[in-house]
């Protein structure tokens, strides 16, 4: 198995990407837009990808957070509120903002399940800040610590009752970047005292199951290399003072905010202590420079990959059911918070 995650190309396995699949063996794959048409089509997808594997429990992604960035959309699958919502939600009536942050994330996990679909890269617990890159501000749960992490707490506790795994984002925190890293590298200033802020809900949540760096330059960790190329910020940071040891992936390796070749970023990031590689463009001749450059998956790394994958159990719960209940609170919430 390669320590890599690979995108698709279409709503099929093509005859070339299923040969080179059966030979690399990656350990995972992630879903877009164009893998996605409606329930039958996706759930053959997914089905064919573990047939492939032969692994029941093989990590498919997907990026299904709500609002902005979501895969799956109408009219075959229903709108979901982003991270916002719930903090505006949380200044009126906290714990019933969390019911609802934790009822939205069920279905959501309900949703996934139903085709397939095993890891949501969600929640966010980027700490929000007034000059945050619209890419993040649009998707947090706000600028206060306690609040991201309860809210973050709700959401990774949903998805798992849904029968999908969470994926913690962006680590050590995104929040302080002003540009969007899908284009730019943005460099941080800020005080290692300051960054204190950005590191606590990561800290409150160490035991999540899985996490995802971030493109960003830490001048107080590490002025030349961002966070998914630092052995200093992902040892030091990461696994020591958050205390994560769960499975750690890249964000996307094809971002601008990283240079060189897509083989030169993977082993540079598997290099610096990630566990796996995200590579979602589906680029042939990319994927396999990378499956040339990365030796297989390590065993500290397989074994937190398969801590991972069983840390949920079958999915629970009704999710025309949830959706009301959620949407009660959120309506409880914004207009008679009295009772919370």
């Amino acid at each position: 198995m390669k320590p890599v995650i690979f995108g698709l190309s279409g709503p099929v396995l093509t005859p070339q990407e299923r040969a080179f699949f059966a030979e690399c063996v990656p350990a995972g794959y992630i879903l877009f837009k164009r893998n996605v048409v409606d329930r039958a089509q996706l759930r053959a997808l997914t089905e064919s990808l573990r047939a492939l594997a032969g692994r029941d429990d093989l990590a498919i992604l997907i990026d299904q957070e709500g609002g902005r960035v979501a895969r799956m959309g109408p009219p075959e699958w229903p709108s979901f509120p982003a991270g916002p919502v719930f903090d505006a939600a949380y200044d009126r009536a906290p714990m019933t903002a969390i019911q609802a942050a934790r009822a939205n994330a069920q279905a959501l996990g309900l949703m996934l399940s139903e085709v397939g679909i095993t890891v949501d890269c969600l929640p966010l617990l980027d700490v929000a800040q007034p000059d945050t890159t619209e890419a993040v501000a649009s998707r947090a749960f706000g600028s206060d610590p306690m609040r991201v992490a309860a809210l973050g707490r709700a959401t990774l506790e949903g998805l798992a009752a849904g029968g999908v795994v969470g994926v913690v984002k962006h680590m050590p925190g995104h929040g302080r970047a002003r540009v969007d890293t899908h284009h730019h590298l943005p460099t941080v200033t800020a005080t290692d005292a300051e960054l204190e802020v950005d590191l606590e809900p990561f800290r409150t949540l160490n035991q999540a199951p899985m996490g995802m760096t971030s493109h960003i330059v830490f001048d107080a960790w590490d002025a030349d290399r961002p966070a998914t190329l630092s052995p200093i910020v992902i040892d030091r940071i990461i696994r020591d003072r958050i205390g994560f040891d769960g499975l750690l992936m890249t964000d996307d390796i094809d971002m601008k905010a990283l240079s060189g070749t897509a083989g030169d970023k993977a082993a540079g990031a598997i290099a610096a202590g990630c566990d796996l590689v995200l590579d979602c463009w589906a680029r042939m001749d990319e994927m396999v420079e990378i499956a040339g450059r990365l030796g297989p998956i390590s065993a500290v790394a397989r074994a937190r990959l398969d801590r991972a994958m069983a840390s949920v159990g079958p999915a629970q719960g009704r999710f025309d059911d949830l959706i009301a209940t959620r949407d009660a609170l959120l309506d409880r919430a914004m207009h008679d918070p009295a009772g919370d």
